[in-house]
């Protein structure tokens, strides 16, 4: 871990603390955190990829286990026969 010492204007500093307290951190810890986001280490991943890693650390994107993983190799439908399966019984689908 590096330390790193910037100089704020006073209501700079005051937004940061106030976001901060707002989010039950730091100032310090939060302006590690906004400045990692922003760095290409963060931009590495194409935004699907940080969609779905969003979505997997709020719990509504998970893996297949082993046994859907399994019947997902198996499945021999395509896409399209899917959509027009969903679409017969008023089904809707989203792709990620």
């Amino acid at each position: 871990m590096t330390t790193l010492t910037i100089e704020l204007q006073p209501d700079a500093y005051e937004q940061l603390a106030d976001a901060a307290k707002r989010s039950g951190k730091q100032p310090s810890a939060l302006a590690a955190e906004w400045l990692t986001e922003r760095l290409p280490v963060a931009a590495q991943f194409n935004e699907r990829e940080r969609v779905r890693a969003a979505l997997r650390t709020v719990g509504l994107l998970t893996e297949l286990g082993p046994e859907l993983q399994k019947r997902a190799e198996d499945a021999t439908m395509s896409l399209e026969e899917v959509q027009e399966a969903l679409d017969q019984v008023g089904g809707n689908i989203v792709w990620l």
